[in-house]
């Protein structure tokens, strides 16, 4: 259960874990700090609250990059005290987050983890307080964070978290640093596919030194540059099948991710 930080800049650390090879963030200003995701769980969100508290004694505030239970089901152990995201956050939360429990809980009792099944059934969700919908600023102290919805990509509502004087950008699942790049599971039916490549030149736009994807460890923008292009060939495939130019075994066939990666994609609304 138990992760490692990793300082990416004075004061800004990513945290890896194993499972679902997760990242969350930390920024720490001389006044307060921001915890960016909370991990899947009440035990979850435990274990990173201390370790914030290893770092820091700041008073904290929570950003969510996205509603997908990984990244905002751990915040119980964070209140009270501010939650923040795009209001597109709160909706899928407050509609989806119970159904989703279930499936999740029969999940990880397939994979014998029955602790991790028996947290969530435990977990009280907390929905985010602080909305906004294109950008904002929070006063960590000398220090700013930028959050900031870039566009649609891995779902609707996705956040980014920029730290300008720091040059590190947390992108959630915008961006993940999988075996390929992305994995299957960065598709779904609530990504758009062909807004993706145009959201990442907002976050290139940044000129960011360090990019912390939601899962996998930090990279730099010729990585994000290279996926961008990626995506391109993945519009392209998708858009030759639907035409029936070409079949989807063609598709995966000339795609440079992985079958069930290519597949995801294509199966995009």
């Amino acid at each position: 259960m138990s992760g490692r930080w990793i300082e990416v800049a004075d004061g800004v650390h990513a945290r890896r874990y194993e499972e679902l090879d997760l990242t969350v963030g930390l920024v720490v200003g001389a006044e307060r700090c921001l915890v960016v995701d909370t991990r899947g769980d009440l035990e979850q969100g435990a274990e990173l609250a201390a370790a914030v508290r290893e770092l820091t004694p700041l008073p904290w505030s929570v950003v969510f990059t996205h509603a997908h239970f990984d990244h905002t089901w751990g915040t119980e152990r964070f209140t009270p005290c501010a939650v923040w995201a795009h209001e597109g956050c709160r909706a899928e939360l407050t509609e989806y987050a119970e159904d989703a429990r279930g499936k999740w809980i029969a999940y990880y009792r397939e994979q014998g983890k029955t602790e991790t099944a028996d947290a969530i059934a435990r977990t009280t969700f907390v929905v985010p307080d602080h909305l906004f919908t294109d950008r904002t600023e929070l006063d960590l102290g000398g220090r700013t964070a930028v959050l900031l919805h870039p566009g649609r990509a891995h779902t609707d509502h996705d956040v980014v978290v920029h730290v300008p004087d720091a040059d590190v950008l947390f992108a959630g699942d915008i961006v993940e640093n999988a075996e390929h790049g992305f994995s299957a599971f960065s598709f779904s039916a609530e990504s758009d596919l062909t807004a993706w490549p145009d959201t990442l030149d907002t976050l290139l736009a940044l000129k960011p030194r360090v990019i912390v994807p939601g899962h996998g460890d930090p990279v730099d923008a010729d990585f994000v540059r290279y996926h961008r292009h990626g995506l391109h060939e993945l519009i392209a495939l998708k858009a030759g099948v639907g035409r029936g130019e070409t079949t989807e075994v063609a598709a995966v066939a000339a795609s440079r991710y992985p079958s069930d990666v290519t597949l995801a994609a294509l199966g995009t609304p």
